[in-house]
């Protein structure tokens, strides 16, 4: 028994100080690459070319300018969570937490989708279009519909172009140029509506 202990024991502290080793060296490592700045143009460049493509990124890493995470890795970057970030595109569907680029909007909800913390279907935004709650109105549009199970239950907003003589819901934007007039309770999936006209 005293014999398998020592062994267990020798095992358990070999392995304890070969990764505490492997940590040093890793840290190291990491600072003598920022102290130096050795590899920060190759890695720049890599990035530059990566991005046009699309590629993976640890957590917390920004997301640049025109571009969505679709995927999601639990196991990757060392067990950190790795994203997948590519350029925005019409129909594409995105992880819970991506940006929204300008002139999109979310039009559908997956509970499952992204490896299972949810997706978001990103399309461009356009004259009579179901929204989910939730998503940016684009400028020069405005909401005049509501359905309560719409968004695979999260609720959805009509989306439409602002024009004289609209019906739009509580909490539509309301365009310079336009004004809001008569009310009526009915309008808006029951929610009620304002009369807008040109001024």
């Amino acid at each position: 028994m005293g014999r398998q202990l020592r062994q267990l024991w020798s095992t358990t502290a070999r392995a304890v100080a070969r990764s505490r080793v492997a940590a040093l060296v890793g840290a190291v490592a990491l600072i003598a690459t920022v102290l130096t700045g050795a590899t920060t143009g190759t890695a720049s460049a890599a990035t530059g070319a990566s991005q046009a493509a699309g590629g993976w990124s640890c957590s917390g890493a920004p997301v640049p300018a025109g571009y969505v995470i679709t995927n999601y890795d639990r196991n990757g970057c060392r067990g950190a969570g790795a994203w997948y970030q590519q350029p925005v595109r019409d129909g594409i569907w995105t992880c819970s937490g991506s940006p929204i680029v300008t002139g999109y909007v979310i039009s559908n909800y997956d509970r499952n989708g992204c490896s299972g913390i949810g997706a978001w279907y990103h399309q461009l935004a356009r004259d009579g279009i179901w929204t989910c709650a939730g998503s940016p109105i684009v400028s020069g549009y405005v909401v005049t519909n509501y359905m309560r199970p719409g968004c695979n239950g999260i609720g959805a907003w009509y989306h439409q172009l602002v024009r004289n003589g609209i019906w739009t819901c509580p909490g539509s934007p309301i365009p310079p140029g336009y004004r809001s007039t008569t009310y009526s309770a009915s309008m808006c999936g029951g929610l009620g509506g304002w009369y807008t006209v040109r001024v």
